[in-house]
């Protein structure tokens, strides 16, 4: 198990302190076609503004043993607008904040720091801040992002019913799965002799590449919204999924008022997902519906334009719809049975 470089073995490790603080920022923003502004202007009376925020913990949300920092980088920033896409605003101002403990080197920084701009410049963000503090524990990794949206068009959005349709843009537990896999061969690592170490070879993981690269690299459409407007054809409503589907259901309905069914057999799942489930012993459904980290939207449609919405979007799954808000939130098994739906953990 190669560790991220934050130790020893870095061939470079430049101190912060040894630069500054301000000359690491400025050499963090050069010739990156960004300015590091403390404070951006959104003032245009024709557009409607969107904020959300991230957090992620070392620890608890990443582990840096496994998790290479370009990669959490790129993944930092896909958790921030991940849920402004979801409500139809397309991503323009981040202001990152990075705390960090005594272990980590200006080079550490950097490769965080180029991940979040690959994201950056992919989804067209025209605004960047970041600022450096001290922790006593690890990385702290907070991000707030600002959305935009023409007011016309945010007028045109849609309004939820009783029968709207549950849309979902990719298969799920697929990352579960893939942190499995990596807590699976940490443990390993973790049991060899100190003596033995020099003599480790990494394991070959190539049957495991689908499941890694969905909770390494996960990837959001930067075109998301503009086929949305090409077809003139926008959902009401929506959640990035980040913690399981069960909790992005549970989420849509607390927040229109409606009970919700969703069909097990219509909810996506890789086989990749099913293989290695079936490894370990895990339900691979339950992994589906609580694994997290799925990088996946969750979208509201009208029931009036299913036969649109199928013909524009073949590949999203309609995977339920909404119901009566006294008629609850279930799983509904292929033999008709329903089962309470519940999300689990955070």
């Amino acid at each position: 198990m190669e560790a991220t470089n934050t130790n020893n073995n870095n061939p470079k490790r430049t101190k912060i302190e040894s630069i500054g603080k301000i000359n690491l920022l400025d050499r963090l923003f050069k010739d990156t076609g960004y300015t590091n502004s403390a404070s951006f202007n959104y003032s245009d009376s024709t557009k409607g503004y969107l904020t959300t925020q991230a957090i992620m913990l070392e620890g608890i949300d990443f582990d840096l043993i496994y998790t290479p920092l370009k990669h959490l980088g790129y993944k930092a920033v896909l958790l921030a607008i991940g849920n402004l896409y979801a409500a139809g605003y397309a991503p323009v101002g981040l202001s990152v904040t990075l705390a960090l403990s005594n272990r980590f080197v200006a080079e550490n920084i950097i490769e965080l720091w180029t991940g979040m701009l690959a994201a950056a410049k992919e989804h067209k963000i025209k605004n960047l801040s970041l600022d450096l503090t001290a922790s006593i524990n690890g990385l702290s990794i907070f991000i707030s992002a600002i959305g935009e949206q023409d007011l016309e068009t945010i007028k045109s959005f849609p309004l939820p019913d009783k029968n709207s349709l549950l849309c979902l843009t990719g298969n799920v537990g697929a990352a579960y799965m893939g942190v499995h896999v990596l807590e699976r061969e940490k443990i390993a690592f973790n049991k060899i002799p100190a003596d033995k170490i020099a003599e480790y070879k990494q394991p070959d993981l190539s049957k495991y590449k689908y499941i890694l690269s969905q909770y390494l690299s996960p990837e959001i459409n930067p075109k998301t919204l503009e086929q949305f407007k090409e077809v003139s054809l926008w959902p009401a409503g929506g959640v990035f999924i980040t913690k399981g589907l069960a909790a992005a259901v549970k989420e849509l309905c607390k927040r229109y008022g409606f009970g919700a069914r969703v069909y097990l057999e219509k909810i996506p799942i890789a086989m990749q997902t099913f293989d290695f489930a079936g490894e370990i012993g895990v339900d691979a459904t339950t992994a589906a519906l609580n694994g997290g980290d799925d990088y996946k939207f969750l979208f509201v449609v009208p029931l009036s334009e299913h036969e649109k919405f199928h013909k524009e979007f073949p590949n999203v799954d309609i995977i339920g719809h909404f119901t009566a808000n006294d008629a609850g939130e279930y799983l509904v098994t292929p033999e008709g049975t329903t089962l309470e739906l519940r999300a689990q953990g955070w």
